[in-house]
């Protein structure tokens, strides 16, 4: 049985789901400066299957105001939700989840570097080592053998040096001792993410390992057959944060029950005991969502979308979509005058830019409640981190709960700042 919290706060992030190129995308990719996930699979509804993307709630949201011109290309808004919508800038460098999930609880993540696993293959190897593990190269290329059977190497999803995997096949070492080797991995790197990553394989790790962009080695993880044949088992190993001052333990520090479902129970860390929902499945995810909305903080991640956008799949990115719009009505069903829903994105996965990598792109913030939204909204809010100190300000959490972030600038842009 659920419990009503007093004010509660209900945050669905639509994983890779950007609107439009932000003005430094093109930083790292010059192509990345016509980025526009949503554009882009608008545009392909439209073409492919002769109708709008059948997107009602979120177009009830406001997500029409976060890109007015796209009104004859969505569907009419859901009657029993109203919202409004904004935009919000990243607030930390590049385009990742771990970074995003983070800088949206209200970490500071401005130190995350890019760096390939080759400018710092000595370093790596040096510290497994030490550690008593043999360790060699695969066929002179930057990419690494741990005990004969593990990988270290390049995520070839993200862009290039953002993050490092560990793979294993768990035929081959438990996913405990995967997780071990990716430990002392993370502690000698500068990057934003060690993905620890144990599945079933079709055969050979060393079979599927690809080059990728900018010199990049690493392991064609769908090739592998790790997505394809269950059993898969991740762990993010991030940079270092500092938990206590982001969102869900400042919820638990004051009494607020936390719940975080799918990919967010896997990226964000708290010392308290919290309610932990890791889970793939959109419909899955979705139902625990409107199980829990209410209840106090919850947070959730769709993956799916992000996981069509680097297969470049603009179908399974409208269907994605599409079955997370359906359920936010119970969602809707849920909510009480007391009750905040954020349905925002931590980056773009834009499905027709030519690459399979993330794009830096704005993301839409839609605000809505079960009573009268509150008078003021901003049209563009600078970083996500804004977002949660929104949320933190809504909880009635103390003032400098979050290491970064500002309190007003999202409900109430028009709040006189004391200095």
């Amino acid at each position: 049985m659920t419990v009503r919290s007093r004010r509660s706060v209900t945050i669905v992030v639509l994983d890779g789901f950007g609107i439009g190129a932000m003005p430094d995308a093109a930083a790292l990719r010059a192509e990345d400066a016509s980025a526009d996930t949503l554009g882009a699979v608008v545009a392909w509804s439209l073409r492919e299957r002769a109708r709008p993307l059948q997107i009602p709630y979120l177009a009830a949201l406001g997500l029409v105001e976060t890109r007015p011109e796209l009104i004859r290309s969505l569907p009419a808004p859901a009657p029993s939700l109203r919202g409004s919508g904004a935009r919000a800038g990243l607030g930390y460098p590049g385009a990742d989840s771990f970074a995003g999930h983070q800088t949206l609880m209200g970490a500071d993540m401005s130190h995350v570097v890019l760096c390939k696993l080759a400018e710092r293959l000595d370093v790596v190897s040096d510290a497994l080592r030490r550690r008593g593990h043999d360790v060699h190269t695969l066929d002179d290329r930057p990419l690494l053998v741990v005990d004969g059977v593990a990988l270290v190497h390049d995520n070839l999803e993200a862009d290039p040096g953002l993050n490092w995997n560990v793979s294993c096949r768990l035929e081959d070492l438990t996913f405990a001792a995967i997780v071990d080797i990716a430990q002392v991995v993370r502690d000698v790197a500068p990057v934003a993410r060690v993905i620890a990553v144990g599945g079933h394989a079709d055969g050979a790790l060393s079979d599927a390992v690809r080059d990728g962009a900018d010199g990049t080695v690493g392991l064609d993880t769908p090739a592998s057959g790790f997505y394809r044949n269950g059993g898969l088992e991740v762990q993010h190993l991030g940079a270092t944060v500092d938990h206590a001052r982001q969102l869900p333990e400042a919820a638990v520090r004051a009494g607020v029950p936390v719940s975080l479902i799918g990919k967010a129970a896997d990226l964000l860390v708290t010392d308290a005991a919290v309610d932990r929902r890791p889970a793939v499945d959109t419909a899955a995810i979705m139902a625990a969502v409107a199980q829990t909305t209410g209840t106090g903080l919850v947070v959730a991640n769709v993956q799916q979308t992000d996981l069509a956008g680097h297969s470049r799949d603009a179908r399974a990115f409208a269907d994605q979509l599409e079955l997370a719009d359906t359920a936010l009505a119970r969602v809707a069903e849920a909510l009480g005058p007391d009750d905040l829903l954020i349905v925002t994105g931590d980056h773009g996965n834009d499905p027709s830019v030519g690459h399979p990598f993330h794009t830096r792109e704005w993301v839409p913030v839609l605000v809505g409640t079960g009573g009268e939204l509150p008078p003021r909204r901003a049209f563009n809010v600078s970083s996500l981190a804004d977002i949660g100190a929104a949320a933190a300000r809504w909880l009635g959490l103390p003032e400098g709960s979050l290491a970064i972030g500002d309190p007003y600038a999202l409900l109430d842009p028009d709040h006189e700042r004391t200095t």
